[in-house]
């Protein structure tokens, strides 16, 4: 009899946590099935098939895959790019997540002006908004700046000191991962040159790390340090762990911002598609592929942080 009935608590138990879960993702799935859902059938529907405009509204002529087939093995740009944007992505997600933790690190201590500093660090919340980064990338002047510095990276001489004294102290450092190699000191440079579009994409993590960090109990801290423990190990014993949860969230917060920016390439070959070249079966077609390309990456990044995620009980 008391195993029945603990066996019964226990399904109990799980039903109680299935219900509260299903609870928590209902608003997602309302939306996913009332917003979300029918769009992308209608995508679908679109990317096989041709759309003409006649005086009654649009013609759809089904063509079967051949705007799937058109996009890998007939235009040029399409693979390379999709290609460029995941290699793209990972260094950009890690400098802006190191980056967005280190500064919610700082403000989070007590110093004069901290809430000046705060405010400050908001703004790239506001610069990333709709109005501020559409006058943005309509700047004339900031458009030829980017395209003079594009152009000149490559050939920028204090870059490559820079990478010379980095290589120098790092002594060649260099990090192999299957089959690529990965140069931290190249990362470091990119960093510093690419630094304003690292603040401009951190304001909403720096917001979410600040947050967990003043949500850890302050009593944690002071056991370990009676105990002797020091400020370092304190951080990767009490402060990384206890954050680990939101490192994931901004992980996945990033993947999507950095693939959905509007300065995105492979955003700008789905714009120009549909409203350059009227061409909305291919737009649709390549809109499909780059969403089951961000859902893959997600689903690998996610599965890969998620075993080494502490969630405090």
């Amino acid at each position: 009899m008391r195993k029945k009935a603990s066996i019964l608590g226990v399904r109990r138990s799980y039903i109680k946590k299935a219900i509260v879960g299903y609870l928590f993702i209902s608003p997602f799935l309302v939306g996913f099935i009332f917003l979300f859902l029918g769009t992308l059938l209608q995508t679908f529907e679109f990317s096989r098939s041709f759309m003409s405009v006649g005086p009654d509204g649009y013609v759809l002529t089904p063509v079967g895959w051949d705007n799937f087939r058109r996009l890998f093995f007939v235009d040029p740009d399409f693979a390379f790019e999709l290609v460029r944007a995941v290699f793209g992505m990972l260094p950009e997600v890690a400098m802006i997540i190191i980056f967005s933790f280190f500064t919610a690190t700082l403000i989070n201590q007590k110093f004069m002006g901290r809430s000046l500093a705060r405010a400050v660090l908001f703004l790239p919340i506001i610069l990333t908004s709709g109005v501020v980064l559409a006058l943005e990338m309509n700047d004339a002047m900031l458009l030829y700046l980017s395209d003079v510095s594009g152009q000149a990276m490559a050939l920028d001489g204090d870059s490559m000191r820079l990478l010379n004294s980095i290589d120098n102290m790092l002594g060649n450092l260099f990090i192999t991962v299957g089959n690529f190699t990965i140069d931290p000191a190249f990362m470091i440079v990119m960093a510093i040159d690419n630094i304003y579009d690292i603040i401009i994409a951190s304001g909403v993590q720096i917001l979410v790390f600040l947050a967990g960090l003043q949500s850890i109990p302050p009593s944690l801290y002071e056991a370990s340090t009676v105990e002797g423990a020091t400020g370092w190990e304190n951080f990767w014993k009490i402060t990384f762990p206890m954050i680990s949860p939101l490192v994931l969230v901004n992980v996945v917060y990033t993947i999507i911002d950095s693939f959905t920016r509007p300065t995105n390439e492979v955003m700008g070959i789905i714009h120009s598609m549909a409203f350059g070249q009227l061409d909305f079966g291919g737009s649709s077609a390549a809109a499909l592929v780059y969403f089951l390309l961000v859902i893959l990456a997600l689903g690998i990044v996610v599965g890969l942080l998620s075993r080494w995620v502490f969630y405090y009980d």
